[in-house]
């Protein structure tokens, strides 16, 4: 449980430091993708349930994008990275981040 809640703030406290702006950079929005796969890939690892993973998640990219537009992007993005059967956090960046 300590490596979990370790885990996910880190995640937040490194997605937090990324939400300045009133609008999403570019910047932004790769951060957002990256820290989302990090996170899908610790959760999966800790042998979370999807349905855990997608409401963690999800509360961390709609607590970071600002445009609504860009948060139902990261959402679905997040819901294809969840179904994957990859689990590497550099393999989810690399398939869905590009």
């Amino acid at each position: 449980m300590k490596k979990t809640l370790l885990a996910i703030t880190s995640i937040s406290v490194a997605a937090f430091a990324y939400a300045n702006s009133s609008n999403d950079s570019a910047e932004l929005l790769n951060q957002q993708c990256k820290i989302s796969a990090e996170a899908v890939s610790t959760l999966k690892e800790l042998r979370y349930g999807n349905t855990s993973i997608r409401k963690d998640v999800a509360s961390l990219i709609n607590i970071n994008l600002k445009v609504q537009e860009n948060k139902e992007a990261a959402a679905q993005t997040l819901n294809r990275m969840v179904d994957d059967s990859v689990t590497a956090a550099s393999a989810l960046e690399a398939k869905y981040c590009s």
